[in-house]
């Protein structure tokens, strides 16, 4: 079942090079059961590939190759797998373009404004964290005068990794890299719905690593998702997800006693002072809401809570920028927004735009629907601005997953960070102004992990990530992750007497 891994261009025909594939100990491999499903490009609504449907069966197979692997990877000098693991951002780098016309395919992110972005820090994720290998150490204690007290960094073993379909090239790299650097070895669960370009990077890394070290499968939830998190041979688990699925991921590994790391979801507040920067404080805005990956982001700033005294302006202003984003074929170069990811996600985001308008909230909708005829089956919604919300809607509170935001007017600062805290989730919040002592009590009481000021930056190697209340459990995307989510400490006491 080989593939080349010389450089291909044409996303149409690397998917269908990739159909009905598992990538484990070292190379593809059918489904067990022989079954598959079908990768659709939500622009047009074709199938162009199948994904191989994994079952217990292909669990138990990938999770061995792991485990069979993860001795002697663990073994390797430190420095080693550091330099192997950035080795493996050298050749994802250089094959950048390739892998973000694969991922714009299947997800219908735009491949200008979104998918060569998120292909550019893939590569950078695993150069960085090679990089940390050295910092893989221990400590020594001042216990007993006679006795040498010493901790010791050790990897936890196999590692599953189920991702998610917004962001997977990212999002797999921050769980795959350090978990790697650290002597694991993983295997992955794509997603249902971005199965491919994923696929395409395992195979590429493992042109570096020893077979074994790093798998990946595809398939759905219940048939492969769950058979992986309750192995008996997988000692950590690390997911991104939704809420609900995040729960049933805490309480298998609960029965195991084992480690999770959970990035869930969001309802991000953005507080737009009087003071603030106008222009900054829009562009702030559309990076912020996601508007060129269709809104479809945890940390999606969908509320959005602007002074009285700037409200009616900043609107204007927001409806003008959108207005002059094209929305269009995702592997078009002059397209700003592309597709939502699949047809149960879009009814999603069309019925919480119907929730908005019979709660009374006015929709101001931007942008304009693709006009080429061979988009007419692509899964486009226009973005939709809410303006006369109050924070206790349910478009205010529920995570919509799509190019919806809700605009609040306020004028009390007390009152709206209490609004902005007013949220079951805690992912990301920003705060725009001028004033200084302001901005640096904002974020000491703004209940979230991730938090920024005069800026909206997506995650980023080095950043610490992750979420408080139900957006999660754990940190990503740093040292501190690598320490903590895929080593455990061990103490070591020699008597010398």
């Amino acid at each position: 079942m080989s593939v080349s891994t010389d450089l291909q261009l044409d996303p149409f025909a690397l998917a269908r090079e990739l159909s009905g594939k598992h990538f484990f100990g070292g190379d593809f491999r059918p489904a067990s059961s022989g079954k598959g499903f079908p990768v659709v490009n939500p622009a047009t609504g074709e199938t162009v590939a199948e994904a191989a449907f994994g079952e217990a069966a292909d669990v138990d197979a990938a999770v061995a190759a792991a485990k069979a692997a993860q001795k002697e990877w663990a073994k390797r000098p430190v420095r080693e797998r550091g330099k192997l693991v950035a080795e493996c951002g050298r050749v994802l780098d250089a094959h950048k373009e390739e892998i973000a016309k694969l991922i714009a395919l299947e997800t219908g992110k735009a491949l200008r404004t979104e998918s060569r972005i998120e292909a550019g820090v893939l590569s950078d994720a695993f150069v960085f964290f090679g990089g940390l290998a050295p910092e893989l150490k221990g400590e020594t204690v001042p216990f007993n005068p006679n006795m040498l007290t010493m901790t010791v960094r050790e990897p936890v073993g196999v590692v599953g990794a189920i991702i998610p379909w917004n962001v997977p090239l990212l999002l797999m790299a921050l769980k795959i890299a350090p978990a790697m650097v650290a002597g694991n070895a993983v295997v992955v669960k794509s997603a249902e719905e971005a199965p491919l370009a994923v696929l395409r990077v395992v195979q590429l890394i493992n042109t570096v690593i020893p077979a074994g070290v790093v798998n990946i499968l595809s398939g759905y939830g219940p048939e492969c998702g769950a058979p992986l998190v309750a192995h008996k041979d997988v000692k950590k688990v690390t997911f991104t997800g939704s809420v609900e699925t995040g729960k049933i991921v805490y309480k298998t590994a609960a029965e195991k006693l084992i480690p999770v790391t959970l990035e869930l979801g969001g309802k991000s507040p953005m507080i737009v002072c009087g003071d603030a920067d106008l222009e900054q404080a829009i562009a702030g805005a559309i990076a912020g809401m996601r508007f060129t990956r269709q809104g479809q982001s945890c940390t999606a700033s969908s509320r959005i809570f602007v002074h009285d005294s700037i409200h009616d302006a900043f609107v204007e202003k927001l409806k003008e920028k959108v207005n002059a984003m094209k929305m269009g074929d995702p592997l078009d170069e002059s397209t700003d927004i592309g597709t939502i990811v699949s047809p149960q996600q879009l009814d999603r985001v069309q019925s919480y735009i119907a929730i908005g308008k019979e709660g009374g909230a006015t929709p101001h909708v931007c942008s304009a629907m693709p006009s080429d005829a061979k988009l007419g089956k692509g899964l486009y919604v226009q973005p939709h601005i809410f303006t006369g919300v109050k924070n206790s809607d349910r478009i205010a509170q529920e995570e919509i997953f799509g190019p919806v935001c809700c605009v609040i007017r306020w004028t009390d600062y007390e009152e709206v960070i209490a609004q902005a805290n007013d949220t079951e989730y805690g992912l990301a919040a920003t705060i725009w102004t001028r004033d200084l002592k302001l901005a640096m009590d904002a974020v000491h009481r703004l209940e979230a992990g991730f938090v920024q000021v005069n800026q909206n930056l997506v995650v980023q190697p080095n950043l610490s990530y992750g979420g408080v209340k139900s957006s999660g459990l754990g940190k990503e995307a740093s040292l501190e992750a690598m320490l903590e989510h895929f080593t455990h400490k061990k103490t070591i006491i020699i008597n010398m007497k």
